[in-house]
């Protein structure tokens, strides 16, 4: 299983499972969309190695900054930032494994998103998504929210969105990380909500992992071969 470097990261697991899935390893090109603070990239980037590529792709320049201070600290030069939306999306290379987390529930089209990645990786290449189902999450038996989400539950959709985008369906599956009292999952929450739940019992919201690949171009028969 792959081992990931990330600062308390309760959802690592699902994470660390599509890697192994799809077979992530040194040399890939990869794009980490919606990267945030960079620390999915920087830990793509420790994998793929000095002979591989990640473009750390975000909307906010702040959040651009942030993920080239972190691949900095790493000793990371093969991290990329670039400054745009996920509807925009529009890298300089065909990649193998293009990747986005907690993005979709953000964005005014899901589906033209989750186009734009299958067409940035190659005949063949990996597609990765994992969005949350937020009011599937509870607080001492409660039903979460996430008001300011313009597609709050987007992760009960994700399979049917990647399918038509015209991707491939490999794998998918979905993860809810649970604990009752003083934890990483009750210190996340409370980063999340800025809710602070004590010792009550806490699910955070199942994340719908979506393992999927562009398909390859057809085989061109050799010439005199057919029928």
């Amino acid at each position: 299983m792959i081992e990931l470097d990330l600062r308390n990261d309760v959802y690592r697991r699902p994470l660390a499972t599509a890697l192994d899935r799809l077979g992530l390893r040194e040399g890939w090109r990869c794009a980490d969309v919606g990267a945030g603070g960079g620390d999915v990239t920087v830990a793509l980037a420790r994998i793929v190695g000095r002979d591989g590529r990640v473009y750390a792709v975000d909307s906010d320049p702040a959040r651009r900054d942030e993920v080239a201070r972190a691949a900095a600290a790493a000793a990371q030069a093969q991290v990329v930032a670039v400054t745009q939306t996920g509807e925009e999306l529009n890298l300089p290379e065909p990649l193998d494994l293009v990747f986005c987390r907690f993005l979709l529930l953000h964005v005014h089209e899901p589906a033209v998103v989750l186009r734009r990645m299958g067409q940035s990786v190659r005949p063949g290449g990996w597609v990765v998504a994992q969005e949350a189902i937020t009011s599937a999450g509870r607080l001492d038996g409660h039903p979460l929210s996430m008001p300011h989400a313009r597609h709050p539950d987007v992760g009960a959709l994700l399979p049917a969105l990647a399918r038509d985008a015209g991707l491939e369906l490999v794998d998918a599956w979905a993860e809810a990380p649970a604990w009752a009292g003083p934890s990483p999952v009750a210190e996340y929450l409370e980063a999340m909500t800025d809710v602070d739940p004590g010792d009550a019992p806490v699910i955070l919201p199942p994340l719908v992992t979506v393992v999927a690949r562009r398909r390859a171009a057809p085989r061109q028969e050799e010439p005199g071969t057919g029928s």
